[in-house]
């Protein structure tokens, strides 16, 4: 049962959807089956231990395309389960992105009979799209009309095109339970849109490099996200959790200093990345880290052992503190 109507959706997001979230992959075993005990055992370290408010399940960085909509609604199930086993307040946001609507909505209603607060829906890719503004526009506005929970947007260049501030204005005003939106845009875009639409859509972006100033110059409250929170810190080390309390105490000079500390760190994570198998690397930089990563599923690439030693060796000069 949702904690607000479909009205209240906006007010509701405005003041419980805040923080720093973190986009999380699904963990895999050798056979290449979902690893659930994998999954739970993450899931309490990333909230108790590493202290964020949030994450964002089955999404691309947890390899959505290559569930199954069982494995899809399963991974839903452990996540709003987790959320039972963790000492501090956390949630999930639940990401339906597909290419086919049914797909969408079957995953929406799922995430609302078990509980869940948010979902999250990729603007879908328009291999033909000509008149993209009124179809991304009936697209949301559908996905909308059927469902009752949050939902947040989702504008990234891999759908092909990146909706305009102008629409994803519209979109919020038309639409009660849309509350946000990651807009994986340039800066000057997403800020455009922030102020245009304060106190009605959130808006964030997937820069963690940007995610201080973004608190500071623009007011956000809220990172809705990418993986840096699950990489970047550690029991010992948890710099991105201190700078945006920091920041948000109102000590943006502190702030500074400790995010430019981890500068060394960012660059080791993303000059070990070898092109095309950013999620094997990640996984494996996990592990490093003594959560449970495992391999990749197709089409992805898993790594070669030259690529693993290339990746422990950038990990080991990163100064992340075990």
């Amino acid at each position: 049962m949702l904690s607000y109507t479909k009205t209240e959706a906006k007010a509701y997001a405005q003041k419980y959807l805040t923080g720093v979230w973190a986009a999380v992959p699904t963990p895999f075993a050798a056979d290449l089956t979902m690893d659930e005990a994998g999954f739970a055992k993450n899931f309490v370290h990333w909230f108790d231990t590493l202290l964020v408010d949030g994450i964002f399940v089955g999404g691309k960085q947890g390899e959505f395309f290559a569930l199954s909509v069982t494995e899809r609604k399963r991974l839903f199930e452990l996540a709003v389960r987790g959320l039972k086993d963790i000492r501090r307040r956390g949630n999930v946001i639940l990401s339906c992105s597909d290419q086919n609507l049914d797909t969408v909505l079957e995953l929406a209603r799922h995430a609302e009979l078990l509980g869940a607060e948010y979902i999250v829906v990729h603007a879908p890719t328009l291999h033909f799209g000509h008149d993209i503004d009124s179809t991304v526009y009936e697209y949301y506005r559908h996905i909308s009309a059927q469902s009752n929970i949050a939902i947040a947007m989702w504008s990234h260049p891999d759908a092909g095109y990146l909706m305009s501030p102008e629409l994803c204005a519209r979109i919020a005003e038309d639409c009660p339970n849309v509350v946000a939106i990651k807009y994986s845009v340039p800066r000057e875009t997403y800020a455009q849109l922030s102020r245009r639409t304060a106190g009605q859509l959130i808006v964030s972006s997937a820069s963690e490099v940007e995610w201080l100033d973004n608190i500071i110059e623009l007011g956000w409250k809220l990172y809705l996200c990418s993986i840096p929170p699950i990489l970047l810190q550690t029991a010992n080390d948890r710099r991105i959790r201190e700078y945006s309390d920091l920041a948000f105490g109102g000590d943006f000079t502190a702030a500074r200093r400790v995010r430019d500390s981890l500068e060394p760190a960012r660059l080791a994570l993303r000059d070990s990345r070898p092109p095309g198998t950013p999620h094997a690397q990640q996984k494996y930089w996990q592990a490093l880290l003594g959560q449970v990563g495992g391999p990749v599923r197709r089409p992805l690439l898993n790594l070669t052992e030259s690529q693993r030693t290339r990746i422990a060796e950038a990990f080991a000069s990163s100064g992340i503190s075990r």
